[in-house]
């Protein structure tokens, strides 16, 4: 007859209890995520009535004297852009939304009550909806009763490829149909990381990614060697890299092709005498090193030089533009991006928008001038937002319902003192014509 020594059998229960004190921590956290998912529900179904409500009262509205949208398409750029400023996400992401809201609203009741009952997380709910999207009506219900039950167990990546393999099933189009309209849909766009890092992210056809990856990666591997002290990943991302700074394009254009980039240096920090950060257009502060280096190899970045103590742009390259465009220049350092509130679409590609407009006496100046998208500036004048410039470029949006929105600018810098910089224009002393610009 064998007998536990004493001390053991007190080291066995004290594992139990320490493993059943944190069974009931997982069992809390389990409690908090479902809680969460009730939340997701209930932020759905309240989207989805405040949308109701907006189209219901446009249709009653008659539309607005010259204006080039519908009362509909007015509403739903309002509903869209306010929900985006409410929540402080994109507008895409807010449309994005309202469509899963209503999806869960009418298409999809059993994902619906499951995501209210905590069974399911968002993120669940985010690929039934994804995958049903194409789904014929009449098969939707054997759509979510076939893939609930794995909702409920399994990861979403595992739900989405189940979900895949069941659409194509029951897609009335085919699958070449279907990649010829996503390839349409092909797109790349830059993500700002921590620490001087940014991932650039490329969406095309499924083989040309794979033939993208499987070049890197067999140039990778030819480089690797016993002296390489770089990992596989590292090499096979530095190729990628090389090939798209440096790479030879169709054209025949080699070595050298790169886009326009502004980095602002700090004076000191160029001439090694300081450790202050410098400043890359559309992502923010770079380390020292970095900002000499890149501030070296112009003209592929124009620098732009700032006083050390009171940050007044210094030189901004003079000989490449002309005096009309120092006021353009300035903002354009001055705003990076659009500044409606929430839109990160970049300066470059934006309109300069008189705050307060030409046509009803606004000056040129840079105290009454910013950048706007397409889309927002289209916003702006065709619905019901407002908006004021304050001192230092600040701008006070307000929203059809009176709910006020503040934007800063990207970069606050002193406005450009240059005599020969574009000064604010008077009073115009003729009315606007037809073919002005209307802003």
């Amino acid at each position: 007859m064998s007998v536990v020594p004493r001390n053991v059998s007190a080291m066995t229960t004290s594992v139990s209890t320490s493993q059943s004190q944190l069974g009931s921590r997982f069992d809390e956290i389990a409690a908090v995520d479902r809680g969460l998912a009730r939340g997701f529900a209930q932020r759905a179904e309240m989207i989805d009535e405040a949308r109701r409500f907006s189209e219901t009262s446009a249709a009653s509205t008659p539309r607005r004297p010259g204006s080039r949208w519908e009362p509909d398409e007015i509403a739903r750029r309002e509903f869209s852009s306010e929900l985006a400023c409410t929540l402080r996400i994109p507008e895409p992401t807010a449309v994005s939304l309202i469509a899963e809201s209503r999806a869960l609203a009418e298409d999809l009741p059993g994902t619906r009550a499951a995501l209210e009952a905590g069974e399911i997380s968002y993120r669940h709910a985010q690929v039934l909806i994804g995958q049903a999207c194409s789904v014929p009506e009449a098969a939707l219900p054997d759509f979510e009763e076939a893939l609930l039950p794995s909702a409920r167990t399994q990861t979403a990546a595992k739900l989405k490829h189940k979900a895949r393999v069941l659409r194509e099933r029951l897609h009335p189009e085919s699958i070449t149909a279907r990649r010829k309209k996503s390839f349409a849909e092909r797109t790349s766009y830059i993500q700002a990381e921590p620490d001087g890092m940014a991932t650039l992210t490329l969406t095309t056809s499924a083989d040309t990614v794979h033939a993208i990856f499987a070049r890197a990666n067999d140039a990778a591997r030819s480089l690797m060697g016993p002296g390489e002290q770089r990992t596989l990943t590292q090499v096979r991302t530095d190729v990628i890299s090389d090939l798209l700074v440096d790479g030879v394009t169709p054209s025949g254009i080699g070595k050298g092709v790169r886009a326009t980039v502004q980095i602002t240096v700090p004076v000191m920090t160029l001439l090694g005498h300081s450790e202050e950060p410098g400043y890359l257009e559309g992502y923010g502060p770079i380390d020292p090193d970095t900002a000499r280096d890149l501030a070296s190899r112009a003209p592929s970045f124009t620098r732009i030089l700032v006083h050390p103590e009171t940050g007044v742009v210094l030189s901004v390259g003079r000989e490449r533009y002309k005096v009309p465009k120092a006021l353009r220049r300035f903002l354009r350092l001055r705003d990076e991006t659009c500044r409606f509130a929430g839109c990160n679409q970049p300066a470059r590609t934006a309109d300069l928008d008189h705050t307060h407009e030409w046509q009803d006496f606004g000056q040129t100046a840079h105290d009454n001038l910013a950048h706007l998208c397409p889309g927002c500036h289209a916003l702006k004048s065709e619905t019901g937002w407002t908006v004021k410039q304050e001192p230092g470029g600040i701008l006070t949006w307000h929203s059809p319902t009176g709910r006020p929105f503040v934007t800063e600018p990207a970069t606050p810098i002193a406005p450009p003192g240059d005599p020969s910089a574009p000064s604010r224009t008077a009073r115009p002393a003729r009315p606007p014509l037809p073919d002005d610009a209307p802003f």
